[in-house]
Parts: C-alpha cells; structure tokens; sequence
C-alpha cells in the first residue's frame, strides 16, 4: 500500500527528496517549517476570531454563564484530586484496623472517608454535568450566529460568484464549519482545559504527599504520551485531509447529479454518474482505511506509554512500602491518580486530532465570510424613491472580462408607465441589461437611473423592491404552491394570494389539484409544467406589485399555444408600469413603444415595431426569420392532422 510521506502541499509534509544536497535539504526544511509556523499561526486567527462569537456583546447572561461553567470546572477537577487521597486514607485506616483488637476493629470503621469518598465522586460528576448545561448555551449561540452570519453573507455575494460555485461542496463547508465552532467550544472546555488542570494538581499533591519523584515521572509520562499523540496525529492529519477533499467532492457530484436528474435519464448516463461518484467515494475509502490503521498504531503506542508509567509508579510505590516510607494506602492513591487521567489523555489524541481539522473546517468557512461584496452599498447609499418610474442607460459600459466588453456605450430612456422592449440575437447583451439594472453587477462605466436617482447610490433593497421580473427559467422553492406565489410579499394576506393567482390565470389550475394551494411544487418545481411555472412567476409578481417589471425572455422557453396564453398575463400585469422586455420571439414585442436591436453590446437599431420593419435592417430580417419558420411550424402541424 502507498504512503504519501513523500507529499507535499495540503495533503502531508515535505519531505527532502534523497537525492538533493545538503543546502537544497536544509531550504526545503527551513520552507517546511515556515509553512508549518504560518499554519499554527493561522489557527490562532481563526481561534481569536472566534472570541467575539463565544464572548457576544449586550448578552450579559452569557457571560454569566461562561464564569459560572468555569467555576464549575475547576471545583469539579479539585473534587477530582481529593477523590483518591481519601481512598487513600481510607485504606491506610482499614490497613490499622485489620491489625488492632476486635473491639477497636468493630467501632473504628471510616465511615466518614468512605461517605466522603463516594459524594466526593457524585459531587465532581455534578458539577461536570451543571458546567455542560451551563455552556451549552453558550456554545449553540455561537454556533447559530455563525452560521446565520455566513448564510447572511453568502446572499450578499454577487452573482458571479454563484454562478461560479459548488453547491454540494459549498454546503459541506458552511455544515462543517458551523459544527466545528460548537465541537471546539465544547471539546476545549469540557476536555483538554479540564485534564491541563487535572494534570497540575495531581501532580502537586503526588508532589506534596509522596515527594517531587512521583510528580516527575507523572509529567514525564505525560509529556511522552502528549509528543507521541502529537506526532501521530499529524501524520495522521494528512489522511483525515484526504478523507474530507473526497467527502466533499463525493458530495458534490451527487448533489449535482440529482439536481440535473433528467438531464442523466435523458442521456442515459446513470452508469457515467455512479462512475464519477464512485471514483470520489473510492479515494475516501482509501484514505479512510489509512486513517484507521494509523488509528491502531497511535492506540498501541498510548497504551505502551500509560503502561510503561503505570509500572515505574507502582514499582517506585512498592519499593516505598517494602522501606516503610510509604503506606498502602498511598500505593492505591498513586494507582487511582494514573487511572484517573488515562481517561482523559487516551482521547487526547481524538482531542487534538478533531481541534486541528475544527480549526480547518472553520478557517474555510471564515474564508467564505471574507469574501468581498461586489456589490455593495456605500454608507451614503438612500431608499430610491419611485414618482415615475422612468428607467435611463446612459452610456452603459459592462464587462465580465476586462479583455471582452458586452455592453458598449448603450444607452435609452424609458418613461414611466411605458414599455421598452430589447431584441437582437444570442450573446448580444440582452440579459446583462436586465441584470445590471437589477444591480446583480456594477457597471464599469456610464451609469443607470430611476427617476434620475443613479442606482450605485441608493440601497440594493429599495431598487429590488421596485423591480419585479419574471425569468425566463422561473426556478421555485420546493414547497407548496401557496407559499412560491406568497414569495412575491410575504406578508400578504390569503385573499392577495389567491387574487393574483387569479390575474395569472392560475387559480383555477390550483383548486382543481387534489390539494390545492397546498400543493408540492417540486425540487425546482419540476412538479408543474412550464407555462404552469410561469402562471406562478407571473402570480408572484403581480403580487409585488413593483412600479417596474422586467421580462427577461419569459416565454421563449413555451410552446406557441402556452405563449399565447401567458402573454395576456403578461400584457394585463405591464398595464400602467414601467416594463422592460427582453424577448427572443418578436410577437411578443410588436406592441412595445420601443424597440432597441442589440448586437455585440451596441444598438443597432431602434424604433417602433413599424418603423424598424420600415429600414429593412438588421429587425426586418429577423421577423422575416421568424415568420417563415412560424409558417413552416403551421404547414407541419396541418400536414400531421390530415
């Protein structure tokens, strides 16, 4: 089996090939360990980071809570400590009555010491389990604020960033992340902060009954067992990495897979997508078959370790009570000490191994939050307020890539209440209009008005608001058909949902659905048809009732019939608004007050559905197009009914 001790990069440590010279080891090595520095270096960012989460301002009742978890959790590990001294004693005590006389034998039994014992036991569990419920609040709240913070932020994200990422792998980061701020809280609190303090006072009382021998080879055995868990765990580390890259990419391509379900069946390509899933699900079986057999070897080396001190402090106990400077009692308190802390040092190595790759987990998630908005408000930035409506381009520069322009100098007016429409043909820049009048983009050059307000200086929320579009690919949240209309205002009463599922011409599709508006869409509301879509694009919009609405190329993807049908919901929710039209099919444009023809980010032309069939240009020859295929679509479909 292969071993990737040779790695380098993420996946495991450099390793100075055999065959370079001394200096090129030692630059390797200095390079190693300066990227090693920047890791531990990062981790303590990522900690501090965290700080303001665990420690949140105006909650005073959660601080109260961390001071109270932490007394708890030192009462706790001092009740810990005495534990075995009065065993201990007790046992010395029962030692002294096995050689008195019986009457001394029968009243002299330490009840008291073993009383005490037994509580002091109860009383330190207590105390574990109120400093548990006392941080756990303190832990979930945290959690919760990172994670709605992150889903906060990643709405805020452009568009290009969205279309750009990885849902499945994206939402294994923000899950993973958002566990690990809770596991780490809790882990550090309730594990590694606790056995630190065990340790010290085991060893000051060993130090201070039994003398600084005994507290010597405890914090040696520690130590040794601490380096050894470390070291392991580190090499360790490279193949829980493995495990996690796979994990994701596992997931990631069965999220996409299922998302795209038709596209498989249509191509037949079920065979092609368990192939890919199982590629990546075959590296995380090899890297997870690695990780726990380095999981035995750190296991066995632990156990050694424990072991080996366990006999040097019995050993060194035993020779005291064979010189008579040392009691049994004692013997047994050593005995109990060891036990005590191999518990919490054998899931050191679980500790140290899970803070690392928490630490991970949420650096990748913080990345996310450090992304920047391209799109964002300036701190001057004032509600839009709509009188008219009226929508201005004036010599609108865009561009996804410096090196490739789509919009150049484009520029039009549209006066409140009338409708715009933009034609020309694919790759023109039809859709970059509407979206950099969405604001989805800021445009590089020029600027976009709304009653002359220049729409870079007032809020994202108030432009939105006053802008309803209905897509070409309306896309509807897997829940009820209720709740994809009510999406439009979500305040709006049942009568307002059913009113504007009505002016969509949907409603009576609804109430004869066994469960009406109840009724599921879908994932993607792959449940309902296209126009039925549209119906519930259009219902949900009416029902937002913006001054302005956009139609980006909402009917081309309907048959001829189903467009008909939707362009009177169309022509009805336009009436008295402000409407941009991005069309593909000319009819649905004939009645616009203007048409621009775009083509390679210019117009090219503009003018009224006449008049610009009236220049015989680059419109006519289009609607030439378009008609001669309509006709050659209408003399099929006469010649498939005879």
């Amino acid at each position: 089996m292969t071993d990737s001790t040779h790695a380098s990069g993420p996946q495991g440590q450099s390793t100075p090939p055999a065959t370079a010279n001394p200096h090129q080891r030692d630059h390797i090595a200095e390079a190693v360990h300066r990227e090693e520095m920047k890791k531990d270096q990062d981790n303590w960012r990522i900690f501090l980071r965290l700080l303001p989460y665990l420690w949140p301002a105006g909650r005073v009742d959660l601080k109260v809570r961390i001071f109270a978890a932490v007394a708890c959790l030192i009462l706790a590990k001092i009740i810990n400590v005495i534990v075995p001294v009065l065993f201990g004693n007790a046992v010395d005590l029962l030692t002294q009555i096995e050689n008195a006389d019986p009457a001394v034998q029968a009243l002299a039994v330490p009840v008291a010491l073993i009383v005490g014992f037994g509580f002091a036991r109860f009383a330190a569990n207590a105390f574990q389990q109120l400093r548990d419920a006392l941080f756990s609040d303190v832990g979930f709240h945290a959690q919760r604020d990172v994670s709605v913070e992150t889903f906060r932020h990643l709405h805020k994200l452009s568009l290009r960033y969205h279309l750009e990422r990885r849902t499945g792998g994206l939402a294994r980061v923000i899950d993973r992340g958002t566990k690990a701020i809770e596991f780490l809280l809790r882990i550090a609190m309730f594990n590694l902060v606790p056995t630190i303090i065990e340790i010290g006072l085991a060893c000051a009382v060993l130090w201070i009954m039994l003398g600084y021998e005994f507290a010597l080879v405890v914090l040696g055995t520690v130590a040794l067992y601490v380096w050894f868990t470390f070291s392991i765990t580190e090499w360790r580390l490279a193949f829980r990495r493995k495990m996690n890259a796979s994990d994701t990419e596992a997931n990631t391509k069965a999220v996409d897979s299922l998302l795209n379900y038709e596209t498989v069946k249509y191509f037949n390509n079920e065979g092609v997508e368990a192939e890919r899933f199982e590629k990546a699900a075959r590296g995380y079986e090899k890297a997870a078959v690695r990780s726990y057999v380095s999981l035995s070897i750190l296991n066995g080396g632990q156990a050694l370790i424990i072991s080996l001190g366990f006999v040097a402090l019995l050993l060194m106990a035993a020779y005291g009570i064979k010189a008579g400077t040392m009691s049994v009692g004692k013997f047994t308190m050593v005995q109990m000490y060891l036990l005590q802390l191999a518990v919490p040092l054998n899931m050191l190595g679980f500790v140290y191994r899970e803070i690392k790759q928490s630490l991970v987990d949420m650096g990748r998630m913080f990345e996310t939050l450090d992304l920047n908005e391209e799109v964002k408000d300036s701190e001057e930035a004032q509600p839009l307020k709509v009188a008219k409506a009226t929508v201005a381009f004036e010599n609108v520069e865009f561009a996804y890539d410096p090196a490739r322009k789509i919009l150049n100098g484009v520029s039009f007016h549209v006066e409140g209440g009338k409708t715009l429409a933009i034609v020309g043909p694919t790759g023109a820049g039809k859709s970059t209009i509407s979206r950099a009048l969405f604001r989805f983009y800021e445009v590089s050059g020029g600027r976009i008005t709304i009653d002359g307000q220049d729409i870079q200086t007032v809020t994202q929320d108030s432009l939105r608001r006053a802008i309803g579009v209905v897509p070409q690919d309306t896309v509807l949240f897997n829940d009820s058909i209720y709740y994809n209309i009510a999406y439009g205002r979500p305040n709006a009463t049942k009568e307002e949902v059913v009113e504007a599922a009505k002016s969509a011409k949907i409603h009576e599709f609804i109430e004869r659905l066994p469960d009406g508006y109840d009724t599921m869409v879908g994932e993607r509301g792959l449940k309902l048809s296209g126009g039925e879509k549209q119906r519930v694009a259009i219902a949900r919009t009416i029902l937002k009732n913006p001054p302005i609405l956009l139609l980006d190329e909402a009917t081309s993807a309907l048959d001829t019939h189903t467009e008909k049908e939707i362009q009177s919901s169309l022509d009805a929710i336009s009436r008295n608004r402000t409407t941009l039209i991005i069309a593909h099919r000319l009819s649905t444009v004939i009645h616009a007050d203007e048409i621009i023809v775009l083509d390679a980010g210019h117009i090219v032309e503009r003018g009224t559905h006449d008049a610009l069939l009236a220049k015989d240009g680059i419109y006519a020859t289009m609607w030439k197009r378009q008609l001669e295929a309509a006709e050659a679509q209408a003399t099929l479909e006469s010649a498939a009914a005879l």
